[in-house]
């Protein structure tokens, strides 16, 4: 993690530290609108100062035996994501070079030696691997403050699934976090946050532990699970057969995700033309695009999944497969006529 992204995450916890950071002041604007960004980019510069000096005073770092670093109230990722085979390039990299950007955790009170926690798990579980210990700064941080902290950790990683966040927002609420910490730690407004805990509410855990994190599969079709889900009633028994196939459990978790829509998905009585219609392209457990029919016209998205020599390779095809469509067609129109008569 690059120096710059490690100030973004020191944000919330250096405001009220008691160091001011001089700024020139803003010019006077009209605008009610101008004048709260110029403060939010004021605010900014302040704590990024602040966050520069804290990472330049080596008193405030201190190394830990992992041992002693125990895991977040709330847990944010599925199984698997601090397995060694998820961290081979961090671990290479804190091998060759050390753990150059430090952690964060907080004292755990009543259990004297012993901290918590709030970002760096990914170092922390590299720190493990490599029998090192881990580097971090301790701050005293409420629960309300190491949770907003440890969102905005995985808001500079952009990379947790959607589904995960739901999962984290649910984990929050479940735990007794108030509805604006957990827009808070995840950054977003109480519409999304509601539509998260409304879609995590959905499925069981035992069927999203099996799905996994699907790294791939955005909030739309998990929405769409969602809907198909509520809609049939033995959904849950389907899924947890779908899962339990051995077919199945070696696909990525983005193929199981698949494998379980096309299970719990009615079959399609609508015509192909109604609108706002959405059809999955799968093979083999993998979605390889999704069809979405409309009024303004039919449209074809191929999958992250799909390499771009495939792509070419049907574009190459498509010219012959529709001149074979053509000729399908006149064929059985030809047949309806002589059938007709």
């Amino acid at each position: 993690m690059s120096r710059k992204d490690s100030k973004g995450m020191f944000a919330n916890l250096l405001v009220g530290l008691g160091q001011e950071a001089s700024t020139p002041p803003l010019a006077t604007s009209p605008s009610p609108h101008l004048l709260k960004v110029a403060a939010g980019v004021r605010q900014l510069q302040e704590r990024g100062e602040l966050a520069d000096k804290l990472l330049r005073n080596a008193d405030h770092i201190i190394e830990l035996d992992v041992d002693v670093v125990l895991p977040s109230q709330i847990r944010d990722r599925f199984d698997g994501a601090y397995e060694a085979d998820r961290l081979q390039d961090l671990v290479q990299s804190m091998r060759e070079h050390g753990q150059t950007t430090p952690g964060l955790v907080r004292p755990i009170d009543g259990e004297g030696g012993k901290f918590q926690i709030v970002f760096g798990r990914r170092r922390l579980a590299a720190a493990k691997l490599l029998g090192i210990k881990f580097r971090a700064i301790v701050r005293d941080l409420s629960d309300e403050q190491a949770i907003v902290i440890q969102g905005e950790e995985n808001a500079n990683r952009d990379d947790l699934s959607f589904i995960e966040k739901c999962v984290f927002a649910l984990s929050q609420e479940e735990a007794g976090f108030k509805r604006e910490v957990i827009c808070a730690s995840l950054a977003t407004g109480k519409s999304h946050v509601s539509e998260m805990l409304q879609v995590a509410r959905s499925f069981p855990k035992a069927v999203l532990a099996g799905i996994g994190a699907a790294p791939e599969t955005g909030r739309r079709r998990w929405v769409q699970l969602a809907e198909r889900w509520s809609a049939n009633a033995d959904a849950a028994g389907i899924a947890e057969r779908v899962l339990a196939e051995p077919d199945v459990q070696p696909l990525s978790s983005d193929s199981r995700f698949a494998a379980v829509l096309s299970a719990v998905s009615p079959a399609n009585k609508a015509s192909p033309h109604a609108a706002d219609l959405v059809q999955d392209v799968v093979s083999k457990g993998l979605t390889l695009a999704v069809v979405n029919y409309a009024k303004s016209g039919t449209k074809l998205t191929f999958t992250k999944a799909v390499p771009d020599d495939f792509v070419q390779y049907l574009l190459s095809r498509i010219e012959g497969l529709h001149e074979e469509y053509l000729g399908k067609s006149h064929k059985a129109e030809s047949q309806s006529k002589r059938e007709a008569r």
